[in-house]
């Protein structure tokens, strides 16, 4: 077959796209294949396929001893006095050790390849204590075998029912256990997206052959579609979000709303596994999927560690397995023999009909766009610690994964043409004008924080494109980047660019050109912001600065920044936190993360918005105490207030760059919030035309709603996550209360961080149903 330039790995226009990994599940299987069996599987299209850890010999084995047991019991009642029957020490039913008459599964070099299966037909969420604790033993030593003989991945079968809490409640505490049993093995909970009504995975257990109490669901009721999430939650907080548990997603017929798919996005998912009854038949008779199933596992696919694809019961089955080995049998076989066995048996040959459609479905997948390249998949939910540029001088490389991104500073360059341009059309009075003559073509720029120099070349890029004269001055403290910037200067800028090493709030202003006296500066241009906005001190930074700027037309580009709060659940990023047992504070920084695999908590609702700004920055401030001091006493003198009420006793000189909200989140479907997913947004320069003119405001967002329209691939900022100690859970039509403070104590800033959840009891009547506690990140505060 050939393929486009799109889809031809060799072609030079080739398209990557996610890879699916394909697996064979058959739910009649009791045996481990063969060798010959399991090549043909593989030969089908196949990349794995499933085992049976135990047979149908240990499942007579233990109904046999179950019977055997219940008529003990019986034989007790009847010679025992009533007060003994009822004694809660009589002996329990304890299953034997395997035996080699209960597995096909040994070790081998392939077992790695096999996804091994607990026995369907065990009930852990069982009434009757004698069957539970059956189950129980069963899968102890099921998941215990599977993991001496190697296996690494061992699927559970989930709960069949979803209403019974104790039910529920066993199951978790069961797969605490088989934790225990296994070092090695991950665990993974087999559940469905959602309980479908007559269409649940049909598999006798022991409470259906003891019992008899198993109730199908009623096809009346209504359907709740969290209830199958809701026993995951419970499954996985029992066992403290290990590591080593994961979910195997049953996707069904009928694909359910946006909403719980995103809950399980977020969730780890392992395997997602697809039934023949899912597929329809198009007007050849192949097997298809509707185009809500493709976009729904096209999304799953694009998840750094991507799940793997399980088809259940899609064939080859056993009697198709079996006419290699019926040729097999016969030692030389003729070619009649051999026509008559195949013809017998009717052996598939090449590709699976489903496995050649998934085929098609992975080549017919969006390609990865500019924001999925495997250097930026890399960082999905990748923790990073905030930079402290203040405290620490960066290196060459970190500087160079910042210029790498052109959206940012082909923003900055069009904020700076638009302060140029509309400098001239305004004639507004500049740093190098005069009283009879305040308006002056030559401007002064500079840039603070310059790194290794992309903005100082948007900045002489931006005069050239506008026509505009400069003097352009570049400050620098980290001595290391000062050296790229004096052979820059040389190599690049043509001596263009006055250098200074220094940091930016002890600069004591530009000189221009022909005189002594320094001068004041009419354009700042700054790269301070964090993914917070204000995380990496850029009010502080500005603070130290904006004396420089001429009054009353100089400007800041950025001119302002707003910091926003989403509270989102993001259990991948939880249990990583929590296996950071040697850091106390692990759960009290603020890390930049990209987040991806998340499901946001809040709608959109009136009034109530998703993405909520929590506070702003405008520079430069209009009145600022410490210009004022300086301008009386001198720089020479350290500004001081008479106050001594602040944070921790200070006498409160960066009180002013404190900040606090308090935010309300309106959560329609119940689930549970893991932190707060915090953004920001600038506006690098704003237009000063009356009316907005022919001006415009230029713009750089990363809120996931804003970004696409403001500042589209642009890379340079990952969102910022406030963690939770302890993971809240919330009910449906609940409202997420979030308190947030910038604090800071005129030596370092840091956030603390409150989440409240309330519930609606009346029309007018809501009551707190829970909190977490204040976090703070004092311990490990940016320094100033």
């Amino acid at each position: 077959m050939s393929y486009s330039g799109a889809l031809n790995p060799a072609s030079e226009d080739y398209e990557s796209r996610p890879h699916y990994y394909i697996g064979q599940h058959d739910s009649d299987r009791c045996e481990v294949l063969d060798d010959d069996q399991y090549n043909q599987v593989l030969n089908s299209g196949f990349n794995f396929v499933t085992a049976p850890i135990t047979n149908q010999h240990f499942f007579r084995r233990v109904v046999d001893q179950h019977k055997e047991f219940l008529k003990e019991r019986q034989e007790w009642n009847d010679r025992l006095a009533p007060a003994q029957r009822t004694n809660p020490s009589l002996p329990v039913p304890i299953v034997p050790t395997l035996t080699d008459e209960d597995t096909s599964l040994y070790p081998s070099h392939h077992i790695g390849s096999f996804i091994t299966y607990a026995s369907p037909w065990i009930d852990l969420c069982s009434t009757d204590p004698y069957i539970s604790g059956v189950s129980r033993q069963v899968l102890n030593m099921e998941v215990a075998y599977a993991n001496f003989c190697g296996a690494r991945t061992i699927v559970i079968p989930g709960p069949r029912q979803d209403e019974s809490g104790r039910g529920v409640a066993q199951f978790a505490r069961a797969i605490q256990e088989a934790l225990l049993q296994v070092t090695r093995a991950n665990l993974i909970i087999h559940l469905p997206m959602y309980r479908e009504p007559l269409l649940e995975e049909k598999c006798e257990t022991l409470s259906d052959i003891f019992d008899g109490s198993c109730m199908d669901a009623d096809p009346k009721k209504e359907i709740d579609i969290f209830t199958s999430w809701d026993t995951w939650h419970t499954i996985r907080s029992v066992c403290e979000y290990s590591s080593r548990l994961f979910l195997a997603l049953r996707i069904p017929r009928r694909v359910p709303e946006k909403n719980l798919q995103e809950r399980w996005f977020s969730e780890p998912l392992h395997f997602l596994t697809i039934g023949q009854s899912v597929f329809q038949s198009n007007r050849a008779g192949s097997p298809t999927l509707t185009k809500h199933h493709q976009d729904l596992i096209n999304r799953y696919m694009r998840l750094k560690n991507a799940p793997w694809i399980i088809l259940n019961d899609v064939g080859p089955n056993a009697e198709d397995l079996g006419a290699a080995r019926a040729i097999k049998a016969i030692e030389y076989p003729s070619l009649a023999e051999a026509s008559k066995a195949l013809q017998e048996r009717k052996p598939k040959s090449g590709l699976n009909e489903y496995v050649s459609y998934m085929k098609d479905l992975e080549r017919q997948q969006p390609p990865y766009t500019a924001m999925e390249t495997p250097a930026l998949t890399s960082f999905q939910d990748w923790l990073q610690s905030p930079l402290q540029p203040l405290a620490d001088n960066l290196e060459s490389a970190t500087y160079e994964v910042f210029e790498g991104d052109p959206v940012k500073y082909d923003q900055y360059e069009a904020a700076i043409k638009e302060a140029m341009a509309e400098w001239k059309i305004l004639k507004k009075p500049s740093a190098l004008g005069t009283e009879s003559e305040p308006y002056n073509p030559e401007l002064v720029c500079a840039v603070a924080g310059a790194g290794r120099g992309p903005l100082v070349t948007r900045v002489l890029r931006a005069a050239q494109a506008t026509n505009t004269k400069i003097q352009l001055w570049a400050v620098e403290k980290n001595q290391n980047a000062f050296v790229y910037l004096l052979n820059k200067n040389k190599r690049e800028w043509d001596g263009q660019v006055t250098l200074v090493k220094t940091d930016m709030r002890g600069w004591g202003g530009p000189v221009p050109r022909g005189s002594s006296t320094p001068c004041k500066v009419d354009i700042l241009v700054t790269e301070l912001l964090g993914s917070f906005g204000d995380n990496e001190l850029s009010p502080e930074c500005l603070d130290g600065i904006q004396n420089h700027l001429f009054q009353p037309s100089g400007m800041s580009i950025p001119h302002s920044y707003t910091a926003h709060l989403s509270p989102i659940s993001t259990p991948r990023l939880f249990a990583d936190i929590a296996s950071r047992e040697s850091d106390p504070h692990a759960f009290e920084i603020p890390y930049v993360v990209r987040l991806f695999q998340l499901d946001f908590n809040a709608q959109k609702v009136p009034n109530h918005p998703r993405f909520q700004q929590a506070w702003e920055f405008v520079h430069p401030v209009g009145v600022n105490r410490a210009d004022e001091f300086a301008a009386e006493y001198g720089f020479g003198r350290k500004y001081v207030t008479p106050g001594g009420g602040a944070m921790y006793g200070s006498n409160g000189t960066n009180e002013h760059n404190a900040r606090r909200c308090h935010l309300t989140f309106v959560c329609p479907t119940r689930g549970v919030t893991h932190g707060l997913a915090g953004y920001f947004e600038s506006t690098l320069y704003e237009s000063q035309l009356e009316g907005g003119g022919e001006g415009k405001r230029v713009e750089i967002s990363i809120l996931p709603d804003q970004i696409d329209r403001k500042s589209r691939d642009m890379i340079s900022w990952f969102p910022i996550f406030f963690p939770l100690k302890k993971p809240l859970y919330f009910p449906q039509d609940a409202e997420l209360e979030v308190s947030m403070w910038r604090q800071t104590d005129d030596t370092k800033v840091w956030y603390e961080w409150l989440i409240e959840v309330y519930a609606w009891v009346g029309p007018q009547t809501r009551i707190k149903v829970g909190a977490s506690e204040m976090h703070s990140s004092k311990k490990v505060a940016c320094l100033m």
